[in-house]
């Protein structure tokens, strides 16, 4: 069945759409919508985990089933919920999603950072890695690392985010993606908001080895950080 589904807000300027078309099976419910959308639209994926689905004029559930005449909404929070630049999550980490999301016409470069799981450290094999944040501080100070970048080097668009949980060797743990002007300003601002995420971004990582474990925090605390930058602290 083809479903229509209105768009309102940010999901709207980002599908350059009022309303998109939905290709599903029979009994499928909003859970399966969503999965629908992040395939056949992929610009409006990043957001999608903030949004809520309303059907008839009703807040719906993941589990709702779905019928071809119902009228379907995909609503952004009330407030402009979370930037979806900026997040903690479990789901699987995308550099292309965060590439859509600081892509812009004024970016002659976009950088992307990503970060995998290892196997072997200082000659340790590690089996896998966990991941634990203080996720709305962690947002928090992404975002000031963003802030910090912009006034550094104005007009740079960044997003970063950091997956948690447990992670297989090669699976990515963090993507960071740099929008500039120039591509040297985009390896330069790339290199300062990686180092400062580890610098100041309440993350933990539980080393898990073959003949044992160790926790692990990068963060070092407030500091003033274009001095130490400037002065190649790590």
């Amino acid at each position: 069945m083809t479903v229509t589904i209105l768009l309102f807000a940010g999901l709207a300027e980002r599908a350059n759409e009022r309303e998109i078309q939905i290709t599903l099976p029979d009994q499928a419910t909003v859970r399966d919508l969503l999965d629908a959308v992040a395939t056949q639209h992929a610009a409006l994926a990043p957001l999608l985990g903030s949004c809520f689905v309303s059907v008839n004029q009703e807040y719906a559930a993941p589990d709702r089933v779905l019928l071809q005449e119902d009228e379907i909404a995909l609503l952004p929070p009330v407030s402009g919920g979370e930037d979806p630049r900026f997040a903690i999550t479990e789901e699987p980490l995308s550099a292309d999603k965060l590439v859509q999301l600081v892509s812009n016409p004024h970016a002659g470069a976009i950088l992307t950072f990503v970060g995998t799981v290892r196997e072997f450290t200082k000659g340790q094999r590690t089996v896998y890695l966990s991941y634990e944040a203080y996720a709305p501080m962690a947002v928090k100070k992404m975002k000031q690392v963003a802030a910090e970048i912009e006034e550094r080097w104005p007009g740079t668009q960044v997003a970063m985010q950091h997956r948690v949980g447990n992670l297989q060797v090669e699976e990515i743990a963090v993507v960071v993606a740099v929008a500039t002007a120039h591509r040297n300003e985009s390896f330069e601002a790339g290199r300062y908001a990686i180092e400062r995420l580890k610098q100041i971004v309440p993350i933990w990582k539980k080393e898990m080895w073959e003949d044992g474990s160790e926790w692990k925090g990068h963060q070092q605390g407030p500091w003033d950080p274009i001095s130490k930058y400037e002065e190649g602290g790590q």
